[in-house]
């Protein structure tokens, strides 16, 4: 072994505290990088591979009714390659001995013909081709069901439920589980519900027979030929299927499950990439902080070897061999603790997204991309150490190094000078090095932020949940019609059953809002002028009236249109008779879920030309009695589905609160790890540095607490500094991350409760505290005689 060699297993050997916790901080950085990447290529995969195997569709459409003689004429259209039909409909789903509202599709599967796009595979029990009959003695229809659904009930083939198909009660009875590229998230509304939302494949024939669809269809499905233009395409089939009702033909982009992907897929990226950054500068700034100490204290050993010849070259590869070790001790520990929690990550995507093969893959591309911003860190945090080393005479290293410049503080000059020795000894020697002080304040302010970080989201969930489902949505219950019915009828109807208090009358019109030549497919959602139980409630938490206002729009609607108020929007109707309506746009409206559009309810019908119609009716409801009115609204022939609310938050919470009780405890250990990481090595670079002086005032007399409290008093220092720094960052890095991962359909609203700032500095006070435990150990073992030998 070289000698410079065995010099760097030496160096290791005596700095290995300092070694450990860079190299942990190291490893928390690459671990939240591994851990967040490797998780999108483990979804981006699963996703892509699921898409060719199941024939995923390219365009979507749905019609009132249109006969299946139609199919050859989609054919034709530009563009396309393939057209599949099916039958399908929203249904109202009990499970027998529960009362939970449940909405369910059901999809109509050919069994003569294999479908040809979005093909169903079938996990546990057996396909539908498989079956001889398609019903029961008993009348029951044998049904598929999606498995997210089937997880979360507990459904199992053999089980039945019951649903509401076209005003008759029919039972399905479960014969397997089954997986579809349309369906990997299955949720209602695009909320991470899976319990109340459910897919149910049953026989094409049966279903059409029930709702009288025999040679019919209402869901279209088309694959594009290669290099087709989606647009041109979407253009030709609605004009096909415009007379049959079918004006809204959209792509991926606009279907809700592929839209929840690709939002979890960019959320994962920014996370896996600016709290990565944070961590591996933090880590950049200790390895600087200690090879400049490192070479400091070695100069007579750097001269000594200089003299015997070796090279400027070969001394900074040693130094750069020891930086180089300790990130690589952080690299492999990240990379190994990253996969772990890649594994767990994609374990609770499992839970969300369902696919036929979801394993975790960590691709070699990112572990040699991981690699290699470790090695850019090592090199860009000691470089300026290493010239240092290589700038560095024999004649000048041989020397002690000139004594430090010292002068009355800062706070001195401003005149506070009720400053007692130690408290003074401290302050002027971090005002010496205002660099490293400051360095060191960025780091611990960087652990609270990024403890503050991993606990917002907990808030934001919580404000999410508090203003959509009590400010927002104050009713018991929704129910719905599949058309527009008489509003005044169904309040009345809706009122006399038992227990209702109140009712309120809703309706939302898909439209394709145009404002020049940009186009948009959005719900404009009409409220009662001053509602009560369903309004409009902005980020804020302010209500929003629209009454005499107009048509107001959420601020990313109107961003992505490029309109401002006073403008004239377009509004091309995509249900009932074809209609194209102008709108004057009254304001904007900060909002947390969707492109929407919000109006008043008359003004709304006044626009379309309709009576007073409405689609959806909320329901105060007495205490108690939710599961009675559910029950009653199933006598009722009109109405197509009907959620509660209670039960929708119940089912939100049961899965939100754990994995964000997970996020925020591995952000909080990783923040421990750089607080650790920066007051430990910098009480130990201080140590070192003031050994001297140290050691002098034990002889002078003075007790080890008074010692020690010069040293522990400057970390302290950095701390108080630290904390409301650190919370100030906190908040301006959720702010950037909010923006960041806005999309069209969620907006995470910034909100930090007083108990997340509470919780982030008392971790960082715990890590500050545990280090200096250490520190002062260390003080008390001071050696005063070897310490007072210094060079003449």
């Amino acid at each position: 072994m070289r000698a410079l060699d065995r010099k760097l297993l030496r160096d290791l050997r005596q700095m290995w505290s300092q070694a450990l916790t860079i190299a942990l901080v190291v490893a928390s950085g690459i671990a939240g990088f591994v851990t967040s990447l490797s998780a999108v290529d483990s979804l981006s995969l699963a996703r892509e591979r699921f898409y060719a195997e199941g024939r995923f569709a390219d365009l979507f459409a749905g019609v009132k009714r249109a006969p299946r003689a139609l199919e050859a004429s989609l054919r034709e259209v530009p563009g396309v390659a393939d057209v599949q039909t099916t039958v399908e409909a929203a249904v109202r789903v009990t499970i027998p001995g529960l009362s939970d509202p449940i909405i369910g599709q059901l999809i109509g599967l050919d069994r003569r013909q294999p479908p040809r796009m979005n093909l169903v595979t079938v996990g546990a029990g057996q396909g539908l081709a498989a079956l001889r009959d398609t019903a029961a003695g008993d009348g029951s229809l044998p049904a598929l069901v999606n498995e997210g659904f089937a997880q979360a009930r507990g459904l199992k083939p053999g089980d039945a439920v019951d649903a509401l198909v076209n005003g008759r009660l029919r039972r399905l009875r479960i014969v397997g589980t089954a997986l579809s590229p349309e369906y990997i998230f299955a949720g209602l509304w695009g909320m991470p519900d899976m319990r109340g939302f459910g897919v149910f494949w049953l026989d094409r024939d049966a279903l059409a027979a029930a709702y009288d669809m025999q040679g019919a269809f209402n869901r279209v499905a088309v694959k594009l030929a290669p290099g087709a233009s989606a647009e041109d395409a979407a253009a030709g089939l609605a004009t096909q299927l415009s007379r049959y009702g079918g004006r809204d033909v959209y792509g991926r982009a606009d279907q809700v499950s592929h839209q929840m992907l690709d939002n979890e897929i960019k959320e994962q990226r920014v996370l896996g990439t600016v709290l990565p950054a944070i961590f591996l500068g933090v880590a950049a700034f200790l390895l600087n902080v200690v090879v400049t100490r490192l070479v400091g204290t070695q100069r007579e050993q750097i001269a000594a070897l200089k003299a015997l010849g070796y090279s400027n070259a070969s001394i900074a590869a040693h130094y750069l061999k020891l930086v180089l070790a300790i990130v690589a001790a952080g690299l492999a520990l990240g990379v190994l603790a990253g996969d772990r929690l890649g594994t767990g990550l994609t374990a609770l995507y499992a839970e969300f997204f369902h696919f036929p093969r979801f394993e975790h893959v960590l691709a070699a591309p990112l572990l040699l991309v991981s690699a290699g911003i470790t090695a850019g860190t090592a090199v860009a945090g000691t470089l300026s150490a290493i010239l240092a080393t290589v700038r560095l005479a024999p004649a000048e290293a041989m020397q002690p190094p000139a004594p430090g410049r010292y002068r009355r503080t800062l706070l001195e000059r401003l005149g506070l000078r009720a400053m007692g020795p130690a408290l003074r000894m401290t302050a002027r020697n971090m005002e010496r090095r205002p660099l490293r002080t400051a360095l060191a304040v960025g780091g611990v302010a960087a652990a609270v932020a990024i403890t503050i970080m991993g606990n917002y989201f907990r808030d934001a969930m919580e404000a999410i949940i508090d203003t959509q489902f009590t400010l927002s949505l104050r009713g018991d219950l929704t129910v719905w019609t599949a058309d527009p019915v008489d509003a005044v009828a169904a309040r009345l109807e809706l009122g006399r059953l038992p227990g209702v208090q109140a009712v309120e009358t809703t309706r939302f019109v898909p439209v394709a809002m145009s404002f020049g030549h940009r186009r948009e497919r959005v719900l404009i959602r009409g409220f009662a002028p001053r509602p009560e139980l369903y309004r409009v409630v902005d980020v804020d938490n302010r209500q929003v009236l629209l009454e005499g206002r107009g048509l107001l729009l959420t601020d990313r609607l109107a961003a992505k249109l490029g309109v401002k108020p006073g403008d004239r929007v377009r509004a091309e109707v995509l249900e009932g008779e074809p209609r194209t309506v102008v709108f004057e746009v009254g304001g904007t409206v900060r909002d947390m879920m969707g492109l929407n559009a919000y109006i008043d309810r008359d003004a709304l019908n006044q626009a379309l030309g309709d009576g007073d119609l409405g689609g959806g009716q909320v329901l105060a409801v007495q205490r108690g009695r939710e599961a009675e009115v559910l029950a009653a609204t199933q006598a009722l022939p009109r109405v197509a589905g009907a959620f509660s609310k209670a039960t929708m938050v119940r089912n939100m919470q049961e899965i939100s609160a754990r994995n964000v009780r997970i996020m925020s405890t591995i952000l909080t250990v990783f923040a421990s790890v750089i607080a650790v990481g920066v007051v430990y090595n910098n009480a130990r670079i201080v140590l070192a540095e003031r050994g001297w002086e140290l050691a002098s005032l034990r002889v002078l007399g003075f007790t080890r607490a008074e010692v020690s409290a010069m040293l522990l008093g400057e970390m302290a220092i950095t701390i108080a500094i630290a904390l409301p720094l650190g919370m100030g960052l906190g908040w301006g890095l959720i702010h950037a991350i909010s923006e960041l991962l806005k999309s069209d359909q969620f907006f995470f609203p910034v909100v930090i409760r007083a108990r997340t700032y509470a919780w982030a500095a008392l971790c960082v006070v715990a890590a500050g505290l545990a280090s200096g435990a250490v520190v002062r150990r260390r003080i008390d073992r001071l050696d005063m005689v070897a310490v007072l030998k210094t060079r003449e």
